[in-house]
């Protein structure tokens, strides 16, 4: 059987986690016209987090066929992002005074459920987006479910290279192979 020398790589549309953060973008897109200032530095800065999250997660994706190193990377680059997201919600939170919902909270409970439903989008948390405080609740329970899935994929990303390697090794092997050796 001969083997490829790039393998299948891609797929990101179907990766949950890259699905949490389209839904993280577009509701930080919404979140920032509606509560944050659009001359404020924090509005661009929380944009680029999302985005950064949601594009590092499909560059990595479709740079995996070369480079496990360069996935690894940029996944570890989209955590990172949407963890700073995550610290621009709750200081929202504090200092506007409002509430920060518990882990236990009902709501907090309600927007985690939502992850089960299928062909989830924006329009999923739409309802949240109505009011500041839950808005920004339900986009740090989305980040933290995002980021749990995240991490996930690290240690998955970490394990495969660990039992396959990367593409350095794969060049050495299909050419071996190709030769007989």
């Amino acid at each position: 059987m001969k083997e490829n020398l790039i393998p299948k790589h891609g797929g990101y549309q179907n990766l949950k986690s890259f699905q949490n953060a389209t839904i993280v973008y577009d509701c930080t897109v919404v979140f920032c016209e509606k509560y944050i200032d659009r001359f404020s530095r924090t509005r661009d800065q929380m944009v680029q987090a999302a985005r950064s999250g949601r594009q590092n997660i499909a560059e990595g994706s479709m740079a995996s066929g070369t480079s496990k190193k360069t996935e690894i990377k940029l996944v570890g680059v989209a955590r990172a992002s949407l963890e700073e997201l995550l610290l621009d919600y709750q200081d929202f939170l504090r200092q506007k005074e409002l509430k920060l919902w518990s882990k236990d909270d009902v709501h907090a409970g309600d927007v985690r459920a939502l992850a089960y439903m299928s062909n989830r989008s924006y329009r999923t948390y739409r309802s949240y987006m109505t009011i500041a405080e839950s808005a920004a609740n339900a986009m740090i329970c989305l980040i933290h479910q995002t980021n749990y899935l995240l991490d996930r994929q690290l240690k998955s990303l970490e394990q495969a290279f660990l039992d396959e390697g990367g593409f350095t090794e794969r060049l050495y092997k299909v050419r071996r192979d190709r030769r007989g050796f």
